[in-house]
């Protein structure tokens, strides 16, 4: 089964989010960070320039992920480009062999490398996803004919832990109106509150897919609950990770993970796993008994 048909099964789904290389040092993330995971997750997703910083794209190692038969979730972000590239760009996903594609309105240019560039969000997530969705009847979003139509299964993200929760049910709802199949989630470090939007979500009846970023430090944590809108780690995992010594963190880490694993495993459908760096995704995804 492909992504989309799994989706529809009701299998419990595992996606995991590499990072092209600022460069064009290819091999790292196709042999060292998705390879190792082969059989082991039901979908990569490729980030587009994450947090505005300038790398290689998306599109171009989704296509390398799709020739070695390891499905890709193309990102595509409005950030950078107006609504004439971003149709392209998802015109030259399908012609690549991609069919899963997350659509993200992006980081602000300022967080990144080049902060005197200039941002375009010419579409936001909702605007481009009823532009995907009016590619796949085969029209551009002006209402030209296409010749040939593009085929895609398209998903979005929502942040749980958002508060007032309400906003996010009622900006999830406008995906779904606008095409959204299935949805990723920010990371979840409060059971308690996951709980409590999956039940609000649930009316919606669409697959949802819980967010995991490993802590790799107790000053990460805290970092994410200063800066980082909805999402607050426990000053229980905080703990654990101030105390646990440097050789012991990758250890401690997969051991709160796979707590927050099991937790939403009831919940809902997947889990997505979003490493930004870490070096044990595969430990992870053994210890929590997913590999």
């Amino acid at each position: 089964m492909n992504f989309s048909e799994k989706l529809k099964s009701g299998k419990f789904l595992v996606t995991c989010e590499v990072a092209p290389m600022k460069g064009v040092n290819i091999a790292k993330v196709l042999d060292e960070e998705a390879e190792p995971l082969r059989g082991k997750v039901d979908g990569f997703n490729v980030t587009d320039m994450q947090s505005s910083v300038m790398r290689l794209g998306s599109l171009p190692v989704c296509h390398l992920l799709a020739q070695r038969d390891l499905e890709p979730i193309f990102q595509i972000t409005c950030r950078d480009r107006n609504g004439i590239a971003l149709q392209s760009d998802l015109l030259n996903a399908h012609v690549l062999g991609i069919r899963n594609v997350l659509v993200l309105t992006g980081d602000y240019i300022t967080l990144g490398d080049h902060p005197g560039a200039k941002p375009v969000f010419d579409l936001d997530s909702v605007t481009l996803l009823k532009a995907a969705s009016t590619l796949i009847e085969g029209k551009d979003m002006n209402g030209n004919e296409l010749d040939g139509k593009p085929e895609f299964c398209l998903g979005a993200v929502v942040n749980p832990g958002y508060d007032p929760m309400e906003l996010q049910l009622i900006k999830m709802e406008k995906k779904i109106t606008a095409g959204a199949k299935f949805f990723q989630t920010q990371a979840i470090y409060d059971l308690e509150t996951f709980e409590k939007f999956m039940k609000e979500a649930e009316k919606f009846q669409v697959p949802i897919l819980g967010g995991i970023i490993p802590l790799k430090s107790a000053g990460m944590a805290k970092y994410m609950n200063e800066h980082i809108a909805g999402i607050s780690v426990p000053e229980k995992y905080i703990n654990m990770m101030a105390e646990a010594k440097k050789e012991e963190r990758a250890k401690t880490s997969i051991q709160i993970s796979v707590e927050l694993i099991k937790g939403i495993k009831s919940l809902c459908q997947g889990v997505h796993v979003m490493p930004m760096g870490w070096k044990h995704t595969l430990e992870l995804l053994e210890a929590t008994e997913l590999a």
